[in-house]
């Protein structure tokens, strides 16, 4: 592990990835999704990435651990702890030093019971014991880990997904929106023990489309817009009013403490994508 404090444990540069898409003459295009994008995820913090639903926040979660939808093109440069890594790290390095919270509890095999999902190859007693432990803070019963996925609720799903992600202790958890479906008093839970979590020496990375969310847990925050991220701001910073992307300072306009007034030139960040 890195001493140096101002290294990332997890650090994306340049990620860009495309389709080709075919026009009604049959001619293919490449047509960008995320542009040259650029994240990083601090030993001790949770960082945040906020952007619209639809606007491929997932499609940059399941990138950062090397999990690339069929046709895709992709580049990047990813570290972890300061060395770049490729493809064939990030594999090894998934479920261990890494893991996702996806956003959909369809990553959830139907036809394999909710057990052996969360052990995976490895039933050990320690693993069960650990897993017991998890579902119990969670407010599973131990019962579940015989039950299938359909006969469960999906907040309880999502339970499920999130205990799976903390079975290894990872260095760094990728959080694709979290909180959905859950109980308000279960997801401020949630949200806790990822502030908690981080604050043991690890990273996270929440990715939602919800800036309020964000602002009672992330560290910094990253705003996606245009298949990139146009601006990262210190939580503290962004709500004494430090932002300086109109797509950032309409997002807190629109907060309900600021009464959804947006400022005057909200309509400029229609032409504004970047941060002079």
């Amino acid at each position: 592990m890195s001493e140096d404090l101002n290294t990332p444990l997890l650090a994306v540069r340049d990620l860009s990835i495309s389709f080709l898409k075919e026009d009604r003459h049959g001619v293919q295009h490449e047509v960008p999704t995320i542009s040259n994008l650029y994240a990083e995820v601090y030993a001790g913090q949770v960082s945040a990435i906020i952007g619209a639903s639809g606007s491929g926040k997932s499609l940059l979660a399941h990138a950062l651990l090397g999990l690339y939808p069929p046709g895709a093109t992709v580049k990047a440069h990813i570290e972890y702890d300061g060395k770049q890594i490729g493809d064939a790290e990030l594999r090894k390095m998934r479920g261990n030093q890494l893991a996702l919270i996806p956003q959909s509890v369809t990553s959830l095999d139907p036809l394999m019971r909710i057990g052996n999902q969360v052990l995976g190859p490895d039933v050990s007693d320690d693993r069960r014991a650990r897993m017991n432990e998890l579902f119990d803070r969670y407010g599973l019963d131990a019962e579940v880990a015989d039950m299938w996925p359909h006969e469960l609720s999906g907040g309880m799903l999502r339970r499920v997904i999130f205990c799976a992600a903390l079975l290894e202790d990872p260095r760094v958890i990728v959080a694709d929106e979290p909180t959905p479906g859950m109980q308000t008093e279960l997801a401020a839970k949630t949200l806790q023990d990822l502030r908690d979590y981080a604050q043991l020496g690890n990273g996270v990375l929440l990715i939602t489309h919800d800036l309020e969310l964000g602002l009672r847990v992330a560290d910094q925050i990253g705003v996606f817009y245009g298949g990139r991220v146009v601006e990262t701001v210190a939580t503290d910073k962004l709500l004494a009013g430090e932002a300086k992307h109109p797509y950032t300072r309409a997002l807190i306009a629109a907060l309900p403490a600021h009464d959804f007034v947006a400022p005057p030139d909200v309509a400029a960040l229609f032409n504004t994508p970047e941060v002079d």
